[in-house]
C-alpha cells in the first residue's frame, strides 16, 4: 500500500493551529481522492527526535553500522535505532505533507533536527565521488512534498525570498534527496485576531483541491 507521511511542527492542538488545520484538511481531501493510500502521522513536538552525537556516525551523514552500535551504551543504542527508524519511515513514503508555522523567517527547531536525522548516506543521499556534491536517492519513484506554512502577515511577493528562508531550505533539501516535486501552500495573514485567522484558513482551503491535483501519484497496475 502507498503511504502519505503527515508531519506537523507545532505544539498547539489542531483546533488552535492554523498550519495543522490546513494540513488536516489537505490530508483528508487527498485520502478521499486516493483511498488506496495509508496515512502515518508524525508530530515533531511529541515524537522523540534524537540530537546527533559524533559517536553515532562513522563519517559525514553516515550512521554507524549495527556491530559498532552494539558497543555503545544502551541509551545511545536506542538513539541510533530511532534515527534509523525515522529515516526508514521517511524513505517508505510516497507523499509527504509538512505543516509548520513560520518562526523567525524559518520554522520551529524540531523540523531541522528531524531533517538532520533523515539526510543519511546510502539511504536518502549518496556521494558518488570524493569532492563531488551528493546525489539524491529518492528519485526511484514518483514522490511529492507539500509544505504548508502559516504566517501572521501578508507577505508581498517581492519580499518572499527574504521572509521564506525556511520554506526555501526545506524545498532545497528535499530536492537534494531526489524529490523533485514540491508544492507550497502558504497561509498568510493569520493576523492577531481569531476572525483574521479563520479568514486566512478559509482562503487557504480554496487552494487545497488544486494542490491535491498536482501531487504525483504512481498508479497501481492491475493484471
Amino acid at each position: 500500500m502507498k503511504k502519505l507521511l503527515y508531519i506537523t511542527v507545532n505544539s498547539k492542538p489542531e483546533n488552535l493551529s492554523t498550519s495543522k488545520t490546513i494540513g488536516r484538511a489537505l490530508v483528508n481531501g487527498f485520502i478521499r481522492k486516493h483511498p488506496d493510500f495509508s496515512i502515518e502521522e508524525l508530530d515533531l513536538y511529541t515524537e522523540h527526535i534524537p540530537r546527533l552525537e559524533y559517536q553515532y556516525f562513522e563519517s559525514r551523514n553516515c550512521i554507524i553500522n549495527e556491530e559498532v552500535t552494539k558497543q555503545l551504551p544502551e541509551k545511545e543504542q536506542r538513539e541510533v535505532a530511532k534515527i534509523v527508524d525515522l529515516c526508514n519511515q521517511f524513505v517508505s513514503a510516497d507523499v509527504y505533507v509538512i505543516a509548520s508555522p513560520m518562526w523567525s523567517m524559518s520554522f520551529p527547531s524540531p523540523l531541522k533536527e528531524y531533517i538532520d536525522c533523515i539526510v543519511q548516506v546510502n539511504r536518502t543521499i549518496t556521494f558518488p565521488e570524493k569532492g563531488k556534491k551528493p546525489e539524491g536517492l529518492l528519485n526511484d519513484r514518483p514522490r511529492t512534498v507539500v509544505y504548508i506554512q502559516s504566517s501572521g502577515g501578508e507577505i508581498p511577493w517581492m519580499l518572499r525570498p527574504v521572509f521564506n528562508k525556511g520554506l526555501d531550505y526545506v524545498e532545497d533539501i528535499m530536492k537534494a534527496m531526489g524529490i523533485s516535486k514540491f508544492e507550497r501552500l502558504l497561509v498568510d495573514g493569520t493576523g492577531t485576531t481569531e476572525e483574521e485567522r479563520l479568514a486566512a484558513i478559509e482562503k487557504a482551503k480554496e487552494k487545497i483541491d488544486d494542490i491535491i491535483d498536482k501531487i504525483q501519484v504512481e498508479e497501481l497496475v492491475h493484471i
